[in-house]
């Protein structure tokens, strides 16, 4: 039997997902009763975009056993995948229910909540993580983008800065802090981390603009014409470049009339 089970999932491994789904079944003649085999063929299903077949399969696991983690992920992803939030959002709580101390199901109940806008209840799912998990940077992370949106920018920056803590030299956090610091109107820390994050990843094209842009109304001419050419340089569309050389060149003709 383990043969038979080691051949599905490297045909699972393989991408070979219809192969693979007829070696499970070959298990269940056997072992009728085995939830690992029923998510492994949902997952087949899934892949194969078969998402009705995959359902019944990830249910028909549960309804075996209810004590599987992964199970209640799977599910939940395909659910969010079909942006059938109020499944989801039960599905997870009765594995919230089952499972009290799988804390990754809060994590994804609450990412359930952030795309169906009940933000409150996103906000106390992330927090009872943090309270037995304070160094989980993905959720402050979530709770500095759910601020962020609902217009609280000092949390905001208060939870992107805990996500550095943990996870520094990332360019998409200083990115995102700079936007926060640039809505609560604190230009120069948004500059710092707008340059902070071009310090991590160079090519890093969003941050060019953005503080080129920041140096522009600061009245830096200098620094924003340098960045602005920077960003151009750059993988851009070429309309967009076009737009930005002609910002260029107003931002030189309003220089040298300042100067005369």
């Amino acid at each position: 039997m383990e043969t038979k089970i080691d051949k599905a999932i490297e045909l699972f491994k393989k991408r070979e997902y219809s192969k693979a789904i007829d070696e499970f079944s070959k298990v269940l003649e056997t072992e009728p009763d085995n939830a690992e085999i029923y998510n492994n063929m949902a997952l087949c299903y899934m892949n194969l975009n078969n998402l009705e077949k995959a359902e019944q399969y990830f249910l028909k696991s549960l309804d075996i056993n209810r004590k599987i983690p992964q199970v209640y992920i799977n599910l939940s992803d395909l659910y969010f995948k079909q942006r059938n939030f109020e499944s989801g959002i039960n599905l997870l709580m009765n594995g919230i229910y089952e499972l009290p101390d799988e804390l990754i199901l809060n994590h994804y109940l609450a990412r359930f909540y952030m795309e169906d806008a009940r933000l409150d209840l996103a906000i106390d799912e992330l927090e009872k993580i943090l309270d037995a998990q304070p160094e989980n940077y993905d959720a402050y992370y979530d709770l500095a983008k759910i601020h962020f949106e609902l217009g609280d920018y000092d949390l905001a920056i208060e939870n992107f800065e805990n996500v550095l803590q943990y996870k520094e030299n990332n360019e998409w956090i200083y990115y995102y802090l700079a936007q926060a610091y640039e809505a609560n109107n604190e230009i120069d820390k948004a500059i710092s981390n707008y340059l902070k994050a071009i310090a991590v990843n160079d090519k890093f094209h969003p941050a060019y603009k953005k503080v080129a842009i920041l140096f522009l109304a600061r009245g830096d001419y200098e620094d924003a014409i340098e960045y602005f050419e920077d960003y151009i340089a750059m993988d851009v569309p070429k309309e967009e470049a076009d737009n930005v050389r002609e910002l260029i060149e107003r931002i030189k003709k309003k220089q040298n009339n300042e100067q005369k």
